[in-house]
This record gives C-alpha cells, sequence and structure tokens, in this order.
C-alpha cells in the first residue's frame, strides 16, 4: 500500500464525521468490505485512525473470512459486552474489515458500513459509503443510483 495522501486523508475525515454525526457515542461497530481485501483493510485502518483523531477511542480488527456465529461469538458479543480486548470502554468504536460482514443475515450488526470498490465492479447495494479506492493515492467517494439493483448486489457467498 502506498503512503497516505490528503486527498485520502479527506475522504478518512469526511467519513467518519459523517459517522460520528450519526452515531456520535456508545459502543459502535463499523463494518468495511470490499472484493479486493487488501483495499479494505486499508480503509478500515485509515478510518479507525481518523475516528481516533476526533477523540474517538477505537479498536481495529481484521477478521478475513468469516461466518455468522463465529462473527457473532468471537467478535460481535465481546465487543458488545465490553470483554473484547481494547474496546472496554463505553465509548469504543469496532472498526473490522473482512469477507461477508455485509451478507443480509448480518448487515442489522453494524451502525455503519463502508464498500470499497476498485476499479468496474458493482458496488454493494446495502451500505451507507462506497468508496472507489482504484487509486489509491486519490480515492473517492462514489455514489451510485440503486432503483435497478436488489438489495443482495454485493453479497458474497
Amino acid at each position: 500500500m502506498t503512503e497516505t495522501t490528503d486527498a485520502a486523508r479527506e475522504l478518512f475525515d469526511g467519513v467518519a464525521a459523517e459517522f460520528l454525526h450519526l452515531t456520535p457515542r456508545g459502543r459502535r461497530l463499523v463494518a468495511v468490505e470490499g472484493l479486493d481485501a487488501a483495499r479494505a483493510a486499508w480503509f478500515a485502518d485509515g478510518l479507525a485512525g481518523a475516528l481516533g483523531e476526533r477523540g474517538q477511542q477505537t479498536a481495529r480488527r481484521s477478521l478475513g473470512d468469516v461466518d455468522e456465529a463465529s462473527l457473532r461469538s468471537e467478535t460481535v458479543e465481546p465487543f458488545r459486552a465490553g470483554t473484547l480486548d481494547g474496546a472496554n470502554d463505553a465509548d469504543t468504536v469496532l472498526v473490522v474489515d473482512g469477507r461477508r460482514l455485509l451478507n443480509e443475515r448480518v448487515r442489522g450488526i453494524w451502525h455503519f458500513t463502508v464498500w470499497v470498490l476498485v476499479g468496474e465492479e458493482l458496488p454493494h447495494a446495502g451500505v451507507n459509503v462506497i468508496v472507489d479506492a482504484t487509486l489509491e493515492s486519490a480515492p473517492k467517494r462514489f455514489f451510485y443510483d440503486y432503483c435497478a439493483l436488489p438489495p443482495s448486489v454485493g453479497e458474497l457467498r
């Protein structure tokens, strides 16, 4: 991954500000996913950093390929109970990246979701923010017209 540019920092900060406007306090869960796992992890790292710079207690996890049962039992439930390592504060934001975090069965777990796309792929249809990270040095917010897409577009099997 490349060094973080001003354009990337600006995007991280803008997404962090939007998230904090919608969910200013409490135990909050943020999921970042994309077909390119390295770019999704890169974005999750940057977003966690931007949240930390805004004074938020932030915990960060890369989960890899997860299933619903292990996601809930190993990450979400311990986080909500305040027993997840590094996430003891009642106002902690947990930022995770991984595969299948945005599938329909677990989509409701998250307070905020981000899909990181690269190239000409279709974005996930059920997220708060879409980021085009084709050029990591100049990522940008991506807006898509979902009228013709079912909500499962982007769901990983």
